[in-house]
């Protein structure tokens, strides 16, 4: 797990910090990237079908919610994708500015 955590500390180029500190932002950005890809998908999916996928997660059926992405998103994973990269590039050039 270590070795993961310090891959992505390099990735998000917070590597000289502790591990602790690593540990901390890594999960705060995880949530955010979260949020991000997420905000994408839903963004994508037609408004007229949003509806449908709502019961989809009301219903806790993820089966159902990936074979709806499947079919009426189907490039959201490299929605999602594209969202955490960018958001790796706006803490990147945030901490330029520190």
């Amino acid at each position: 797990m270590q070795d993961v955590q310090q891959k992505i500390a390099a990735d998000l180029g917070i590597g000289e910090l502790s591990a602790k500190d690593q540990e901390k932002l890594i999960a705060e950005f995880g949530a955010i990237a979260l949020q991000a890809s997420t905000i994408a998908v839903l963004e994508a999916i037609p408004a007229d079908k949003r509806d449908a996928f709502k019961k989809f997660i009301e219903a806790k059926d993820e089966a159902g919610a990936q074979a709806f992405l499947d079919a009426e998103v189907p490039n959201h994973e490299d929605l999602a994708r594209q969202a955490v990269a960018a958001e790796i590039a706006r803490f990147k050039d945030f901490q330029k500015t520190l």
